[in-house]
């Protein structure tokens, strides 16, 4: 019988609360600090939270969980049966995580494999998803990894973002730095390439960017079965319309998540973020 494998994540991967429950997939939260107060994501501080407090420029900034809350979550897996554990992560561009995750596995109870799956939010999400699945159908840890690299790798992510100042601050705009003087004055598309945030292209007006992220996603989906996630900050209206017309648009849409980013992400993309996690099975 090959190893009973669990799945770890972060709260980045912005997977509902069903779907964590249904396949045992443990969370480790980041944190987001408002002023001097520290708060978990998921449980303590919500994305409308954050919205307001950029809007009304109150210093936001977030952090790494430590090594410690990954080793109680291994601890808290193998006492309920792990034999072994994936632990899958966003992008160590991003974040201290990995390497907090990479640190309490040395010392876990049972064998860990850590992952930087170069991914976050729903493009995470769907990588934690294949994992789990692979793991349930009887996979070994091997296998389980395999899957989830070979969903991340598969995955694309493009979003558009009102300004990019808030990036800037966090220090998460990646090759796009010589830009600023510049695309400040645009409308940015933006995309996941090798774990970092990169410019796509410059458009002059929201409602373009909004309808070339749109044609973008419906030119890489093409005929392929995929899952789509349209991920918002404080943008509801414009996610459900954007959702809706590539649900019309996309022909092998299998399945469709509309939500609001968490608050990690809300505080380096800010306010009027909109963003498409394109994930073919």
């Amino acid at each position: 019988m090959p190893p009973h494998v669990t799945i770890v994540t972060d709260s980045t991967a912005y997977l509902g609360r069903a779907a964590l429950i249904r396949h045992n997939i443990a969370v480790v939260p980041l944190t987001v600090v408002i002023g001097d107060e520290s708060l978990e994501e998921g449980t303590e501080v919500s994305a409308p939270a954050v919205a307001r407090a950029l809007q009304r420029r109150h210093p936001v900034t977030t952090s790494r969980p430590s090594p410690a809350e990954f080793a109680t979550a291994y601890e808290a897996a193998a006492d309920a049966g792990a034999e072994s554990i994936v632990s899958l992560h966003l992008s160590a561009e991003f974040s201290g995580t990995y390497d907090a995750a990479l640190l309490a596995a040395k010392d876990a109870p049972v064998p860990v494999r850590v992952v930087d799956t170069g991914m976050v939010a729903m493009a995470l999400g769907f990588t934690v998803l294949a994992a789990a699945e692979t793991a349930e159908a009887g996979g070994t840890p091997d296998d389980v990894v395999a899957a989830a690299e070979k969903r991340a790798a598969d995955t694309s992510a493009y979003f558009y973002v009102d300004t990019l100042d808030y990036l800037r601050r966090g220090g998460r705009i990646g090759t796009a730095q010589a830009l600023f003087g510049s695309a400040l004055a645009v409308k940015p598309l933006l995309r996941l390439a090798d774990g970092r945030i990169e410019l796509l292209e410059k458009v002059r007006t929201s409602s373009k960017a909004i309808s070339r992220l749109e044609e973008i996603v419906v030119e890489q989906a093409g005929t392929r079965r995929v899952a789509l996630a349209v991920h918002h900050l404080a943008a509801a209206d414009r996610a459900s319309a954007l959702a809706e017309r590539l649900r019309e648009r996309v022909p092998g849409l299998d399945e469709l998540v509309v939500s609001e980013v968490g608050a990690v992400i809300g505080a380096h993309a800010g306010p009027g973020l909109l963003g498409v996690v394109l994930s073919p099975h």
